[in-house]
């Protein structure tokens, strides 16, 4: 079991930036993949940013790649988002997931069914 404690959001320019922390409460995080999601009000979860275990490998959504970047600090069990340029459509309340054994699926990383642990949610809004 590992709980996840989101941190960071706020209300931004649009253009500004913002860095998301991701807070675990095990040691073992260093094993975890990790993800970031958002949900817009009205709208679906969905994928923003994926890291594997190592922090090696990355994996962003179309919609923010170049944008946003997400690492991971196995030594502080820590992961986070960093957002820069962000823009009015941003806008959504952003979670924290983790998972040990991910599928055999490619692409897992975008199925927030993949994931097994989930933060409360930070909210993030970008203003025009």
């Amino acid at each position: 079991q590992v709980e996840l404690v989101e941190s960071g959001g706020g209300l931004v320019q649009a253009g500004g930036s913002l860095r998301l922390s991701c807070a675990a409460s095990r040691r073992a995080f260093s094993s975890y993949d990790s993800g970031w999601f958002r949900q817009a009000s009205g709208k679906e979860r969905e994928f923003v940013a994926a890291v594997n275990w190592s922090g090696d490998s990355t994996y962003y959504a179309d919609s923010v790649k170049g944008r946003f970047t997400i690492s991971k600090d196995n030594a502080n069990n820590t992961v986070y988002l960093q957002m820069n340029s962000l823009k009015p459509e941003d806008t959504a309340v952003y979670y924290c997931a983790a998972n040990l054994v991910p599928p055999l699926v490619d692409g897992w990383y975008r199925l927030s069914s993949a994931y097994n642990y989930w933060g409360q949610g930070t909210q993030v809004t970008v203003s025009s």
